[in-house]
């Protein structure tokens, strides 16, 4: 298969993924396993690219909020303004991912970034789907968490930094838990990704710059544009289904992907 052709099939596949609750990193090691991509090519560095077209996906996307919420600074601590609340939530939301990314990156990056551990992620997450579905009211509004939940479903987005969690799919978890409406936990969970990614991109640009540097930019470039541009789709027609459909189909997709890869490794 063609490099470029290499490269805009990652991208798909985390434009894809990012926003659905299948984790967006699993799907990119599988995909390595799986068709033998170049990891100097495609490693660590090109999957941060494609978060970089994710990250504009869902800032498109999410345009006229990000517009309300920039002009609510001025009024940032009149917590009876619901936009300068909302970034408050924001903020204490995304504050528990950046503690864990700067204690334990590198044991992440490391350790965790293995094809068993992503699976067995997979097999958990899609699990606590059915129990969160069960569980959940579904029944409050965003307005109505409180700082204390927040901090809930940042630890949630915490946990997401392990490859197979994914990032959505334990934030909604979470935000179901609490009784959030589907629609509500998805709108909340992907403004809450936007710190989270813009995050992870930052702390990769140098390694990010050097390897787009060389021969490989063209690569990186096509991953950037494929994300963007399915990433976009996932975001916002993900909303829409969620509003009336539960989660079942991701987790049984996630069981049945995770026992496709013990089957694969086992007989390796």
């Amino acid at each position: 298969m063609p490099t470029s052709l290499q490269a805009a099939l990652l991208g798909v596949v985390q434009g894809l993924t990012e926003f659905l609750p299948v984790s967006s990193s699993a799907h990119l090691i599988f995909a390595r396993l799986f068709f033998g991509f170049d990891g100097d090519k495609f490693g660590l560095a090109f999957d941060v690219a494609c978060h970089v077209g994710t990250l504009l996906a869902v800032l498109i996307y999410f345009r006229t909020e990000l517009g309300r919420l920039v002009a609510a600074l001025p009024r940032l601590f009149d917590l009876t303004d619901p936009e300068a609340r909302l970034i408050w939530l924001l903020a204490i939301g995304t504050l528990p991912a950046v503690v864990v990314g700067v204690l334990f990156k590198h044991q992440i990056e490391d350790e965790l970034r293995t094809p068993a551990i992503a699976a067995s992620m997979l097999a958990a997450g899609g699990l606590l789907f059915f129990v969160a579905e069960a569980a959940g009211s579904k029944t409050r509004v965003e307005s109505s968490l409180t700082f204390g939940e927040a901090a809930l479903i940042g630890c949630a987005q915490a946990l997401a930094l392990v490859p197979g969690v994914s990032r959505s799919g334990a934030t909604i978890t979470a935000a179901l838990f609490i009784g959030l409406r589907r629609a509500e936990a998805a709108r909340f969970i992907f403004l809450l990704a936007i710190p989270a990614i813009l995050g992870a991109a930052a702390s990769e640009a140098p390694k990010l710059l050097k390897a787009g540097l060389g021969d490989t930019a063209s690569l990186f470039l096509i991953g950037i544009v494929a994300s963007a541009i399915v990433g976009y789709a996932a975001v916002k027609y993900f909303i829409r289904y969620l509003g009336n459909h539960s989660l079942a189909v991701f987790a049984w997709y996630r069981l049945a992907l995770a026992a496709a890869v013990a089957i694969w490794l086992f007989r390796a």
